[in-house]
C-alpha cells in the first residue's frame, strides 16, 4: 500500500483545517472523487473532501481513523480502515469500514467507502 493512503486517512484526526487541508493536498489528485454511505453525492476536489473529512473530527473528537490491512489487484487498492475513539458511553469504540482506492501515479485519485469490511450478517 502507498503511504498516500495511510496519510489521506492520518488527516481524519486533523482538527486544524489548514493543516489538514495541507496533509490531504500532499496525497490526493486536484480532481479527487470520494464517496462512502454518508456522501448523497460523490465529494469532488481537495477543499469539498477537506470539508468533509473535517466534519469527522469535529463530529468525532478525539477519535482516529487507521489502515489496519491493504491489498492491490489490477490497479486498485482495497484497504480497511479502523474508525476508533471513546463512545458516549464512555468505552472504547471501533468501527471498520472498507475502501477502493484508484491512484494517478502516487496520489489517490478516487475512492469509495462501505461500512463494514463485507462479513455476512
Amino acid at each position: 500500500m502507498s503511504d498516500c493512503i495511510k496519510t489521506f486517512f492520518e488527516a481524519w484526526q486533523v482538527e486544524d483545517a489548514d493543516l489538514r487541508l495541507t496533509q490531504i493536498n500532499s496525497c490526493v489528485t486536484e480532481a479527487i472523487q470520494y464517496n462512502d454511505p454518508r456522501t448523497p453525492e460523490t465529494v469532488t476536489g481537495i477543499p469539498a473532501l477537506n470539508n468533509y473529512v473535517g466534519m469527522f473530527s469535529a463530529n468525532a473528537p478525539g477519535w482516529s481513523a487507521k489502515v489496519i490491512k491493504s491489498d492491490a489487484v489490477a490497479g486498485v487498492t482495497r484497504v480497511t480502515v479502523a474508525f476508533a475513539g471513546v463512545g458516549p458511553d464512555g468505552a472504547e469504540q471501533v468501527q471498520l469500514g472498507q475502501y477502493f482506492v484508484e491512484k494517478d501515479a502516487e496520489l489517490v485519485s478516487r475512492m469509495v467507502g462501505f461500512v463494514g469490511i463485507g462479513e455476512p450478517n
